[in-house]
């Protein structure tokens, strides 16, 4: 196949919007764009993907780091025959430039959006960076939903047309104010989320409670967070520098004990798959820069590819 052959091939499998309107158990995939002009190295991390999961997700700017924006990394895999969802995140844009982003994503053919409000600028690489915050994920999803109906944020109609978004949004079965996590994930819903990413779930009975109680009135699927746990060492430093995770000393110790620390963290992931399985709709896998990891857990896991799973 030559280059621009393989630029024209589509995704082979059902689209993920479709997956999930239809009740399959999702996959999906996170991947981050390169920090740099050249995205070789994601497209090699996400063609391993391909056939395994509905859709690879592009972060925005995830923990403040600065990459390539995740809009342009989504055309990229789009051209390579692979489903994007787009993240958005509201911390550097205000609410002009993030419609406007969202009118090119519509026209590049880019439908999938993760709505979020973004991670804070501390945390990140441009410590001295200044924060837009002119919306948060629940106003975002609501813009979306009106963009979707042919009106901008201001409610004057789009004279050019309306988007066709399918937008999703975040949530975080272990926080741990549950009575903030209803309210949260209620107002999400109400305005216009359409599936559901966790953030990295280690709590599986926290999960199931969360599905039990707070997510059993709804239809929109949820994908539970599982990530790639590389050493003893990756987790701590995952707890330290990534807001809002906390992963046990047990799983921390078991890494450490490990004769092999990777093989191992493949094994508990997959396990978290399995268990993720009986509980939600679906999971979403972070691996960091080895991605082309993820298949392995999927096998270990018993879910097959795609094309055979139809």
């Amino acid at each position: 196949m030559t280059h621009d052959e393989e630029l024209m091939t589509k995704p082979t499998h059902n689209s993920f919007r479709a997956a999930a309107q239809s009740g399959e158990f999702l996959i999906t995939a996170e991947i981050a764009p390169p920090k740099g002009g050249n995205p070789d190295h994601m497209v090699k991390m996400a063609q391993a993907l391909k056939g395994r999961v509905h859709a690879v997700n592009i972060t925005d700017g995830s923990r403040a780091v600065m990459r390539m924006s995740p809009l342009a990394a989504s055309v990229i895999l789009l051209q390579y025959g692979i489903e994007p969802i787009c993240q958005v995140a509201c911390r550097d844009r205000n609410r002009i430039g993030l419609q406007g982003d969202l009118l090119g994503a519509q026209a590049l053919g880019i439908h999938n959006i993760l709505a979020l409000t973004g991670d804070p600028v501390k945390a990140g690489d441009h410590p001295d960076a200044k924060s837009v915050f002119d919306l948060e994920s629940v106003r975002l999803l609501k813009i979306i939903t009106q963009l979707n109906q042919g009106l901008a944020a201001n409610d004057k109609p789009l004279t050019d047309g309306a988007t066709d978004l399918f937008a999703g949004a975040a949530v975080d079965p272990q926080l741990k104010s549950w009575s903030g996590l209803q309210s949260r994930f209620e107002r999400k819903i109400e305005a216009g989320a359409q599936f559901f990413q966790s953030q990295l779930i280690t709590d599986f009975e926290r999960l199931e409670k969360f599905m039990d109680k707070i997510a059993a009135g709804t239809d929109k699927p949820i994908l539970a967070g599982i990530f790639l746990l590389k050493s003893a060492k990756n987790a701590q430093f995952i707890n330290k520098y990534v807001p809002g995770v906390n992963i046990p000393q047990a799983i921390i110790e078991q890494l450490a004990n490990a004769a092999n620390p990777l093989q191992e963290g493949i094994k508990i992931a997959a396990e978290q798959v399995k268990t993720a399985g009986q509980i939600c709709h679906g999971v979403h896998l972070m691996a960091v820069k080895r991605e082309d990891l993820i298949p392995q857990i999927l096998d270990l896991a018993g879910i097959v590819p795609l094309n055979e799973a139809n």
